[in-house]
């Protein structure tokens, strides 16, 4: 089977009714998990972003805090490959550039709140390296005023790496 595009979903979704759209958008969410995830924040917390972005960040310190003591950089690599995820999916949920930014320099600033040694190994370097990279990509399409806003957090972060 072949999936449709975007803009055919679209003329189809046009033509049903609110019954019909209810019942697809329940299927959906019964389907897949990221899907009913989806769903939650269109419907919760799309209204109130700072809200997502505060719980979020508390979702955060929570799996930091869960982040192996001995310091084995085995384990600790996979608690911060299981962290970013969560971010990033938390990301793509909101669509919205300032969240991303605001979520991903916080990650950073708790990798550097956590000691977390990154020059041992290439791989906690690099990724630590890429969200930098990834923050200063959006911070340039930002407005000046937002930049601004953000430069001295950046900086705190990228004086350290």
């Amino acid at each position: 089977m072949k999936a449709a595009s975007i803009n055919e979903i679209k003329r189809e979704l046009k033509s049903l009714d609110s019954d019909a759209l209810q019942e697809l958008c329940m299927r959906l969410a019964k389907y897949k998990k990221e899907n009913k995830e989806l769903l939650t924040y269109l419907l919760y917390e799309a209204d109130n972003e700072q809200a997502y972005i505060a719980a979020i960040k508390e979702d955060v310190d929570t799996l930091f805090t869960e982040l192996p003591a001995n310091k084995n950089l085995y384990y600790v690599k996979k608690s911060l490959r299981k962290i970013l995820r969560f971010v990033n999916k938390q990301i793509k949920y909101s669509g919205i550039k300032t969240t991303e930014l605001e979520l991903r320099i916080y990650f950073c600033s708790k990798v550097q709140e956590a000691n977390v040694p990154l020059r041992p190994s290439s791989v906690m370097y690099n990724m630590y390296q890429q969200q930098l990279k990834k923050i200063y990509t959006i911070v340039v399409k930002l407005p000046d005023d937002l930049q601004m806003d953000y430069q001295r957090e950046i900086q705190a972060i990228d004086s350290t790496s």
